[in-house]
């Protein structure tokens, strides 16, 4: 989850942590899918069993809030989830195009 825009693994924190301030899941990204995140992740077919997605998703929203355009090595840095199933490559490459997408949107 996103806590005051920042990810933070809900299962190392309790309700009482976190009362009060802005919570972000998943579900508040869209209600269709349109975030440019998920259309990113949608496109290069990233998730296997998709335990981890929320959290990658979510992660990948925070990098690009901050960095318009990541590098691989600010992204390998940032991106701290772990992927059982090793979707790595395919979590870069759909943070590039997510990237790509905000650009256009927002010109």
């Amino acid at each position: 989850v996103l806590v005051e825009n920042r990810p933070i693994r809900s299962c190392g924190v309790t309700v009482n942590e976190v009362e009060g301030k802005d919570i972000k899941t998943i579900e508040g990204l869209s209600n269709n899918n349109s975030h440019p995140v998920q259309q990113a992740w949608i496109e290069e077919q990233v998730p296997q069993c998709g335990y981890c997605q929320s959290g990658q998703i979510l992660t990948a929203v925070f990098i690009l809030e901050r960095y318009k355009n990541p590098s691989d090595k600010t992204i390998n840095r940032m991106m701290t989830g772990i992927c059982r199933c090793g979707t790595y490559p395919r979590i870069r490459k759909a943070i590039h195009k997510a990237a790509k997408l905000m650009e256009k949107s927002s010109t």
